[in-house]
């Protein structure tokens, strides 16, 4: 069983989002609020900021439907944020169907690489600075420890040279930007690794799961924390912001122990469980080669931006009971 690490899955890139309107915590007074324009609404971790700070007193965010903002599309792009005169551009989006890339390479790299840039120029066209996600893809999984932001990237498939190459358009494009690599992403929503093992536990007893693949699972709540404290410093910038910074849970495991500790926290709460079977990816062919190794170090983020992301148990455990509780 594999599992992938952006936001939005399949050809749905921006959209089908389903709305337009900004999200505000409880009104204050006396102090500006910041304000994020939001590329996407419905992917993991644009629906996770949105749920943020919808509880929150000091931020604003907008988003907009596909069928509005286009990043494709720069004149889209211009209008709609122009209109909401962000502080900071935030874009999670992106075409993440990694095998079926190899197939629509074009696709793939007109949104991941050119949509991309198109992002990042109507920001600095806009004078403000872009926080944009990206992929453990980027490496080749050959390192035997974590990557640390200065490894050199060489990814294997379409997808992970589409990010690659969408995140130095991203800085060719703007000197104020945030690029943040994240991994094994999954959230209550959306289509991850997590529901997909709950949605399998109710269907048979035993599941097999690749265990020689080791990343960093990371809740989207946890990244939507992290972009929302990094967007409070980066409006008042500092040179040593720009490029790139690590995004991940603090904990490694392969995707074999991910599914057992899933079933741990959904046996807590009576939820489904089942078997889990250790398989060789060599038993589980994937058209595009997955990274044996997609741990990445965070010290940059801890020691540049003071966050640092909460331990894996309680975040595996608040999403799995928010999926139970459906």
């Amino acid at each position: 069983m594999s599992g992938e690490a952006q936001e939005t899955v399949g050809k749905e890139t921006v959209g089908k989002e389903t709305t337009g309107q900004e999200t505000t915590g409880q009104e204050t007074t006396g102090q500006e609020k910041l304000r994020l324009y939001v590329i996407g609404a419905e992917g993991q971790v644009a629906r996770s900021l949105r749920e943020l700070v919808a509880g929150w007193s000091d931020i604003i965010i907008a988003q907009a439907p596909h069928s509005v903002v286009d990043i494709r599309e720069p004149g889209s792009l211009t209008a709609a944020t122009e209109a909401f005169r962000p502080h900071v551009i935030v874009n999670p989006a992106a075409y993440t169907a990694v095998d079926l890339a190899e197939d629509e390479a074009e696709l793939a790299f007109a949104i991941n690489r050119d949509g991309a840039r198109n992002v990042a120029r109507v920001a600095m066209a806009q004078n403000v600075p872009v926080i944009h996600l990206s992929t453990d893809y980027v490496f080749d999984g050959t390192k035997t420890a974590a990557y640390v932001e200065s490894d050199a990237a060489n990814p294997q498939g379409v997808y992970g040279r589409s990010k690659y190459e969408g995140e130095i358009a991203v800085m060719e494009e703007n000197p104020r930007a945030v690029i943040l690599r994240t991994s094994w992403v999954y959230a209550p929503f959306g289509s991850n690794f997590v529901r997909t093992m709950l949605r399998l536990a109710g269907q048979r007893d035993r599941i097999g799961v690749v265990s020689d693949q080791i990343g960093c699972p990371t809740y989207a709540q946890d990244i939507a924390r992290a972009i929302a404290a990094i967007a409070r410093q980066i409006i008042n910038w500092q040179a040593d912001y720009a490029g790139v910074t690590h995004v991940a849970g603090g904990e490694a495991m392969s995707w074999h122990q991910f599914a057992e500790r899933i079933f741990i926290a959904s046996a807590a709460r009576g939820g489904p469980t089942a078997v889990v079977d250790p398989i060789a990816s060599a038993d589980y062919p994937t058209r595009a080669r997955r990274p044996a190794n997609s741990r990445l170090a965070t010290e940059r983020l801890e020691k540049l931006f003071g966050h640092k992301l909460p331990p894996t148990a309680g975040s595996l455990t608040d999403c799995v009971g928010r999926i139970l509780a459906r």
